[in-house]
């Protein structure tokens, strides 16, 4: 029986709707930049990032998140100046070209990096300008979510969305609600999402990872949501699956990093089947690859290896990507016609 022909997924057309700014960078990247600036990496993560295998992570209890998080603001506080901005920027643009990405909407928390930066509209000003920049150059669609962290105080988040409103029409398309989402009620943060929307921001909090169904829920009630980062364990209700499929509500989804972080042992569990069976919109996302050791395009090799996607139902997971993105009209357009294309080569 004649083998069919497997397409390239890394030359299929996408838009990359779930990467957070530290977890952007390359390995190598961190190395350098924790010996330019003398900082002691923890044992753990310099191991990592030597050998080329992500950390052994399980997030599934508070003290693994603890570790999770220890490792990752390590990496965090490599970055220091503009110029350490600039090139993460680059390097994260120039890696989704390579995997096929016509438009990145790259996560961003300015609070992280304010206090060396000089504060948080400096800090963002040089994010966003690194975002024109590096768009212009590469030729990628690049816009930015500004995100609060659940794990401090909702007038925080305010504060926040008003910033993230302030730039609306500079590069800031959506906001957003990251970090353990076991801590802090969905309902604390309202208001913030409330002003983001108001001035015509996207609602992408997260939800629906390391918490169940009620968590999925919360981020539709009380934070409006347009799309949800992970929101896999809606898979555990079908009337929330129902729900989301009906309103069109895309769920950023993670299959590397639902495994490394133990939500399910291993990439066949992640629920993605269930998901896009459903009719839930999917927009496939790396989320943290320096942690978690794989891009944009591996995703997309997960569900074709370990779900069984053939390649016209990948193309229509790129299409849902393109389709919950904050591009303009000409550029969804372009990106839809090169999957058509993709499909047809």
């Amino acid at each position: 029986m004649e083998r069919v022909r497997e397409r390239d997924v890394s030359e299929l057309p996408k838009a990359h709707l779930h990467l957070h700014f530290t977890g952007s960078m390359r390995a190598t990247t961190v190395l350098e930049l924790a010996d330019k600036h003398g900082v002691r990496l923890p044992d753990a993560l310099t191991g990592a990032l030597t050998s080329g295998e992500p950390p052994k992570l399980r997030a599934t209890d508070e003290r693994g998140w603890f570790r999770f998080q220890r490792l990752y603001d390590a990496a965090r506080s490599c970055v220091r100046e503009p110029d350490d901005i600039r090139r993460l920027v680059r390097e994260a643009a120039e890696e989704d070209v390579r995997d096929g990405s016509g438009w990145l909407e790259i996560q961003v928390d300015p609070t992280s990096y304010a206090p060396r930066l000089g504060g948080l509209i400096p800090a963002l000003e040089i994010i966003l300008d690194a975002v024109r920049t590096t768009s212009r150059e590469t030729g990628l669609g690049m816009r930015v979510v500004v995100a609060a962290n659940r794990m401090k105080h909702p007038l925080d988040a305010r504060t926040l969305a008003r910033l993230a409103v302030r730039y609306a029409d500079q590069g800031v398309v959506g906001f957003g609600l990251s970090n353990d989402e076991r801590r802090g009620m969905a309902r604390d943060f309202d208001r913030a999402f409330a002003i983001a929307r108001e001035a015509g921001l996207l609602s992408a909090p997260h939800g629906g990872e390391l918490n169940g169904p009620a968590s999925v829920r919360d981020c539709l009630d009380d934070l409006g949501a347009d799309r949800l980062g992970h929101g896999v364990r809606a898979a555990e209700d079908p009337r929330l699956l129902k729900r989301l499929a009906d309103r069109g509500v895309t769920c950023e989804v993670c299959p590397a990093s639902n495994v490394a972080l133990g939500v399910y042992d291993k990439p066949a569990d992640v629920p993605l089947r269930t998901l896009f069976d459903a009719g839930v919109p999917i927009a496939l996302g790396a989320d943290d690859p320096l942690l978690f050791g794989s891009r944009l395009a591996a995703q997309y090799e997960i569900a074709r290896h370990h779900h069984a996607f053939t390649d016209a139902e990948l193309a229509e997971l790129a299409r849902q990507s393109i389709r919950a993105s904050a591009a303009p009209a000409p550029t969804r357009e372009k990106l839809l016609a090169g999957v058509d294309g993709w499909l047809t080569s």
